[in-house]
C-alpha cells in the first residue's frame, strides 16, 4: 500500500509535532523548581558591621575593615555584602555547634544575633527563621586566617 505525497506530509507534520509534544513535557518535568534566593542585605538595610566569632569586618568611609588576622578582607566583607539566601518552610536537621554572627545594619543602633551552621549552609535568625545559602556561595563566607607562629 503506497501512501500519496500528501499522507506523508501529514504523516511527517505530526510526527513532528508529536515528537516535539513529547520533548517538551520531558524537559518541563526534568528541571526541579528552583528554590527564590534574595538578598541578605541592600541598599534599604545595607551591612555595616559583622563578627563571626573572633573576627570581624566594619564599613568605613574608606572601605572594609578586618580583624587583623583575616587575609582575605575585601572577598570576605563582599561575599557577606552580596550573599543571597532562600527561605525553608520547615526547620532543617542539624549538625555540629552553631556559630554566632553579629550583624549591625546601617542606621539601626541594635546588632541582630544569628546563627550560622556553616557546614550545612543554614542561617537561623534572631526571629527563629531558617534560611539556606546557596552552596556556591558558602566557601567564601568563611574568612582566611592568618596562622599563629608559636
Amino acid at each position: 500500500m503506497a501512501f500519496s505525497r500528501k499522507k506523508w506530509n501529514t504523516i511527517i507534520i505530526l510526527a513532528s509535532i508529536l515528537m516535539i509534544s513529547v520533548l517538551t513535557v520531558v524537559e518541563d518535568n526534568r528541571h526541579q523548581p528552583t528554590m527564590q534566593t534574595q538578598a541578605l542585605f541592600d541598599q534599604s538595610a545595607p551591612l555595616s558591621q559583622l563578627q563571626l566569632g573572633n573576627y570581624w569586618l566594619q564599613k568605613r568611609q574608606s572601605g572594609w575593615q578586618c580583624s587583623e588576622e583575616v587575609l582575605n578582607c575585601l572577598e570576605w566583607a563582599n561575599a557577606w555584602n552580596e550573599v543571597h539566601i532562600s527561605a525553608l518552610v520547615e526547620q532543617p536537621e542539624t549538625a555540629g555547634e552553631p556559630a554566632e554572627l553579629v550583624i549591625q545594619i546601617a542606621d539601626i543602633e541594635s546588632a541582630q544575633v544569628w546563627m550560622l551552621f556553616s557546614e550545612q549552609g543554614l542561617l537561623k535568625s534572631p526571629a527563629g527563621n531558617w534560611y539556606l545559602i546557596p552552596a556556591s556561595l558558602r566557601e567564601q563566607l568563611t574568612p582566611i586566617i592568618r596562622a599563629k607562629v608559636n
